[in-house]
């Protein structure tokens, strides 16, 4: 199976986001993710939205805001993150599991 690369992005960097809230660091911002994993930034704040909107994240504003992981990070699945940002896996509708 190939990953897109906003699929790879999106597992890049919520791994990262584990391994912050591991080391007592639970909020990361966008540039310090894209600067890290060396990902276009503009590109990575779409990511972060649909990772947002998935239940993955959660977002802080402010001076000190930034993303944190939303869920556990043994919840979290890379089929489940990868529908999130790219859609059903399945390569046709019918044997789709959430979309027929």
């Amino acid at each position: 199976m190939n990953i897109s690369k906003r699929g790879e992005y999106a597992i890049r960097t919520l791994i990262d986001l584990g391994i912050a809230q591991a080391a007592g660091r639970p909020l990361l911002k966008v540039s310090e993710l894209a600067r890290r994993e060396q990902l276009p930034a503009k590109f990575l704040e779409q990511i972060m939205n649909d990772l947002r909107e998935g239940g993955f994240v959660k977002s802080e504003r402010g001076k000190y805001g930034g993303y944190r992981l939303n869920q556990p990070t043994k919840a979290i699945t890379i089929g489940a993150v990868l529908r999130a940002v790219d859609g059903p896996l399945a390569p046709i509708g019918c044997v789709s599991q959430s979309s027929y």
